[in-house]
């Protein structure tokens, strides 16, 4: 590994954690030129935190808003130390501030191959996405709105009237486009309930 200053290597780390809601893993870390003693070293110092295996966090820094979402993301790292889940369905509602439900547990839609376990309250939808269907937030990603809410309507998990509020504040609000709406609709096979949301919204 080439030779970095103390200094080089903590703007590294502190950068790419900011990105994670303070969050790195012990590969980022690696990279940027900590060793496993320099990890122990900020561990006892208090500077770090350690969160779980393989996974540590700054301890300055302030907790994000959605720091459940960061560390889920995380946790579903792969082999390449890279998240493979997107935050979906009634959880990726919530992020896009679209209707009022109070989801108790959190969705993720993560590709067919994942295999590990969710931790409790979490619930995993096995599906590929497209880049299209992604948006990138602070220290995760999420679906757009449009495939949002293709999948609440889709998996049926809030009720037609709910479903009529969401699509309604979503279109007023500019979230999504109508003619988008009713072209994603027509190619659902659930999309019956998209159209009927689509028509209450006048």
């Amino acid at each position: 590994m080439p030779y970095r200053s103390t200094k080089s290597a903590r703007r590294e780390l502190s950068d790419l954690a900011q990105t994670q809601g303070g969050y790195f893993t012990s590969k980022q870390a690696a990279a940027a030129g900590y060793a496993q003693p320099h990890i122990d070293y900020h561990l006892k110092a208090g500077n770090f935190e350690r969160v779980e295996r393989g996974l540590y966090r700054m301890a300055t820094n302030p907790l994000s808003e959605y720091d459940d979402l960061i560390r889920l993301s995380l946790w579903s790292r792969g082999r390449d130390d890279r998240p493979q889940a997107i935050v979906s369905h009634e959880s990726a509602l919530s992020v896009h501030g679209l209707g009022n439900l109070l989801p108790t547990r959190t969705h993720l839609t993560v590709p067919r191959s994942f295999r590990k376990q969710p931790p409790s309250g979490c619930v995993l939808h096995k599906k590929e996405l497209d880049e299209d269907d992604i948006e990138h937030r602070e220290g995760f990603r999420a679906t757009a709105p449009l495939h949002t809410l293709l999948d609440v309507a889709e998996e049926g998990g809030v009720t037609q009237e709910q479903l009529n509020e969401i699509v309604s504040r979503a279109i007023a609000e500019g979230v999504v486009r109508r003619t988008k709406v009713a072209q994603a609709a027509k190619r659902q096979s659930r999309g019956s309930r998209l159209s009927a949301a689509l028509a209450s919204a006048g």
